[in-house]
């Protein structure tokens, strides 16, 4: 559990009412004549026991009740299918009131997962069961403006943003998902969109997930993925002091062929991406966290292996490398496994932290990069770059 004050920041009013904070729900019950300490109960109900009945809400009065029921109008979400996979990895998909879906992911911790260290140096403890820890991967948007020619997720292109509370919805049900012995740990901006691209409702969702009356998670447990969009990566950095911690989808270290694979970088290119990473504040020990997902005779030479090294040159980081994973309709694959072990060795070797992603939930499409808007129509063009590594 986290502990000392909530993450703050300067919030838009909250647009639902799942989205206040324990103050808000305290003006909210003032307007109707009710005491102020009405508010810490009702959010303690909603985010910490995941209670959106009121009429389970067994402290508050009958008439408190009944004006709740109005308020909250029912649950922003509910999820429609839930996939199992063989390695205990649930894909979730889950659905709003207009009908619009997304997806989300509760993966199992086999390990017992360090934040600030590397993902597969701590075992499992003694008498802890393995997989008792799960990391729930959320979306914040209905598709994704981005255009990476190698993720699932926005080959459809944007549909809408998502709310504060169709966010936190998703925590609220994977949890309520999960199993007698299973504890939520982690929660990784990493699923359907670009996190930052929708910063209002990301914002206040990471105020809520950390709030110590509430979900309560750690505030280091709480990972926010990007592709690049700098104003917004020094937003963060100034809203949240760095204790959000933040992962970048880099994915190549040529500007050029960047610029072909993630459409972004043009706007954003690597040396002033890079510089708003060297800007932003870091607790001690804590690393930023560099998504690279190798893709075949494209990016996972070694050469390719060496430029990466001298690109995080003074910056505090940490590479997670992720063999593409299948999507349909794409010609993009993954290397084979010794380009994968050749390329780590060769970061690793350099002396930087170097991981290999375990491959979770792939058998059911939960895996990076395949979380999908099915049956919409094709946008993003899944084509080979022109520019290519050697290998």
């Amino acid at each position: 559990m986290t502990t000392g004050a909530p993450l703050r920041t300067d919030l838009a009013p909250p647009g639902h009412p799942l989205e206040r904070l324990p103050e808000e729900w305290a003006e909210v019950f003032a307007s109707w004549g009710e005491p102020a300490f009405r508010g810490k109960q009702a959010f303690l109900w909603i985010h910490r026991d995941g209670v959106l009945d009121p009429a389970k809400m067994t402290n508050l009065p009958a008439r408190v009740r009944e004006r709740m029921t109005e308020e909250l109008g029912g649950a922003p979400a509910e999820i429609s299918h839930l996939h199992a996979s063989a390695d205990r990895t649930r894909k979730m998909l889950i659905k709003f009131g207009d009908g619009r879906e997304v997806e989300s992911v509760l993966i199992p911790q086999l390990r017992d997962v360090d934040p600030d260290g590397d993902e597969d140096e701590l075992e499992v403890k003694p008498g802890r069961v393995a997989g008792a820890r799960v990391t729930q991967c959320i979306s914040s948007q209905v598709g994704c403006a981005m255009g990476c020619v190698f993720c699932a997720s926005g080959v459809a292109g944007l549909k809408r943003h998502l709310s504060g509370a169709e966010i936190i919805a998703q925590v609220l049900l994977g949890r309520a998902a999960l199993d007698e012995h299973e504890a939520l740990r982690n929660v990784v901006f990493m699923g359907m969109g670009e996190p930052l691209h929708n910063y209002g409702a990301v914002a206040r969702a990471l105020v809520l997930l950390t709030h110590p009356e509430g979900i309560a998670l750690s505030k280091r447990r709480v990972t926010v993925s990007t592709s690049g969009l700098v104003p917004e990566i020094d937003r963060l950095a100034k809203d949240f002091g760095g204790q959000v911690r933040l992962a970048i989808s880099l994915h190549s270290v040529n500007n050029e062929r960047r610029s072909e694979i993630m459409p972004i970088n043009r706007k954003y290119p690597l040396p002033v991406l890079m510089d708003a990473l060297r800007r932003y504040p870091l607790p001690k020990r804590a690393r930023i966290t560099i998504e690279y997902t190798l893709i075949r005779g494209v990016n996972d030479s070694v050469a390719e292996a060496k430029d990466l090294v001298k690109l995080l040159a003074r910056i505090p980081a940490k590479v997670n490398l992720i063999p593409m994973n299948p999507i349909t309709g794409s010609p993009l694959g993954a290397p084979e496994w010794e380009s994968v072990e050749r390329f780590q060795a060769t970061v690793h070797g350099l002396g930087l932290a170097c991981t290999v992603r375990t491959q979770r939930g792939d058998d059911i499409s939960a895996a990076c990069g395949q979380l999908a808007l099915h049956g919409e129509k094709r946008k993003v063009k899944m084509r080979l770059p022109t520019t290519r590594d050697e290998n």
